[in-house]
């Protein structure tokens, strides 16, 4: 199978996962005349609702709000993502297939085990991706940098960068509203805790939060475990005052 390299993939450990947490990023990139892709490691086959055939076609619908030009899952097993070999081998495949620059994966804490495996699974697969002698068919590709979603955080770990996605937010709740199944009528979802409002309204709340950091209207929050370089800190933006 040949792919086109993208400048960024998204690896989200279940279908919706990338539309809560990093869509603005994507639709954004996507405007910039960048090609995206998103992997599901999984179908969600555990969902309380739905099931992996209907997300299969909601995150179709989603992938292409979000502008992406591919989306594809692993198929590992839902509540049970393991970070092995086996499974790191199977990622570095694709990571080499589609060469991407950045890499955004899931936070490296959270409350569902699949999110929390999920992103030490990426980092160990994209280094692997870069050691010639496993899976010597495939061309190594090591990618630049990988960035960890922060969005709906209860760790108070503080993001390195928030991205400003106003223009983007409301093309972000078309791909998230895809997901019928899932969050039609839901106060709540995956790493997303309830206060009562429809999880629609907890979404946007969070995403103003994080946008009122870098004093604009909606934003999407990343942290990086290296250090951001700045190069003109004359051109530095948000007023301290």
């Amino acid at each position: 199978m040949t792919t086109e390299p993208v400048t960024i993939l998204a690896i989200a450990a279940h279908r919706d996962d990338a539309e809560l947490t990093c869509g603005g990023v994507l639709i954004k990139a996507a405007k910039l005349g960048q090609r995206t892709a998103i992997l599901d490691l999984t179908q969600g086959e555990k969902g309380t609702t739905g099931s992996a055939e209907l997300r299969a076609q909601e995150a179709a619908k989603a992938a292409e709000i979000l502008g992406c030009s591919a989306r594809e899952t692993l198929a590992l097993p839902d509540a049970g993502v393991e970070n092995t070999p086996e499974t790191r081998e199977a990622l570095a495949r694709v990571i080499r297939r589609f060469k991407p620059r950045i890499v955004i994966a899931p936070a490296l804490e959270g409350r569902h085990p699949d999110h929390r495996i999920s992103a030490q699974l990426v980092r160990d697969a994209c280094f692997v991706a870069g050691l010639a002698k496993i899976a010597p068919d495939a061309p190594k590709h090591r990618p630049l940098k990988i960035v960890h979603c922060m969005a709906y955080r209860q760790d108070y770990v503080k993001p390195t960068f928030v991205v400003d996605i106003s223009d983007e937010f409301a093309q972000k709740m078309d791909a998230i509203r895809c997901y019928s199944s899932q969050f039609d009528g839901a106060i709540q979802a995956g790493e997303v805790y309830p206060n009562g409002e429809p999880l629609y309204d907890v979404i946007t709340h969070y995403a103003a939060t994080y946008g009122a950091l870098i004093r604009c209207r909606y934003g999407e929050p990343f942290f990086t475990t290296e250090m951001m370089r700045v190069d003109d800190i004359g051109a530095l933006e948000v007023s301290t005052f």
